[in-house]
């Protein structure tokens, strides 16, 4: 297994270069080929995601919020979204919206100062254990009734203390039951959504 010791101009060429069966560093950051990560876990394996909605049912007219909780695998780490070099790949959730709904804005919890093999000195700003990561969204007074699903792309990087799987754009179905003007919601998972840490 052969590893390059210069950082390349850009993370583009180091994932160019990995494709051709090579260790690539990039920064202080070994990201692995397919042949080279044959010993390690998928990304799928490493990071579950699970979709949660804060209102059952969802009225229209009303603002609520989507989740994504992210587990990680044990030894394992992704990106926070707002990773301490440039050349880390952030961890994102990106709705396809659909008719009637509005994005207010995504909500990212903080992050954990972290150093590993590949960075002894400077501290990575990563995602561990288990990271809710949540959308505030507005039900319009035009959205269609009846069941309704949001689809999110979770977008992330797993690493463990050597080296990085690929970056992975991994779909999440989020399902909601919207109701008319009026109706009483019943509010569920609020130790998800009462959550108030952001960045």
């Amino acid at each position: 297994m052969l590893a390059m010791r210069s950082r390349p101009a850009s993370l583009l060429c180091a994932l160019l270069l990995a494709s051709a069966g090579t260790l690539v560093v990039v920064g202080r950051m070994a990201i692995a080929s397919p042949q080279d990560t044959s010993a390690m876990p998928g990304a799928s394996a490493v990071v579950k995601p699970h979709a949660y909605v804060s209102l059952d049912p969802v009225p229209r007219g009303s603002e609520f919020q989507v989740a994504v909780v992210v587990d990680i695998a044990r030894g394992f780490h992704m990106n926070s979204h707002k990773p301490t070099d440039t050349y880390l790949i952030p961890t994102t959730i990106t709705p396809q919206l659909p008719a009637g709904m509005q994005l207010g804005e995504a909500i990212y919890p903080s992050g954990r100062l972290q150093k590993f093999s590949f960075s002894p000195t400077k501290p990575l700003d990563v995602y561990t254990g288990s990271v809710a990561l949540r959308l505030r969204l507005s039900a319009r007074d035009d959205a269609p009734l009846g069941p309704t699903t949001i689809p999110v792309t979770l977008r992330y990087q797993a690493c463990n203390d050597a080296a990085c799987l690929p970056p992975v754009r991994v779909p999440v179905t989020v399902l909601l039951q919207v109701a008319a003007t009026g109706t009483k919601p019943r509010v569920v998972h609020p130790e998800i959504f009462q959550a108030t840490s952001s960045r």
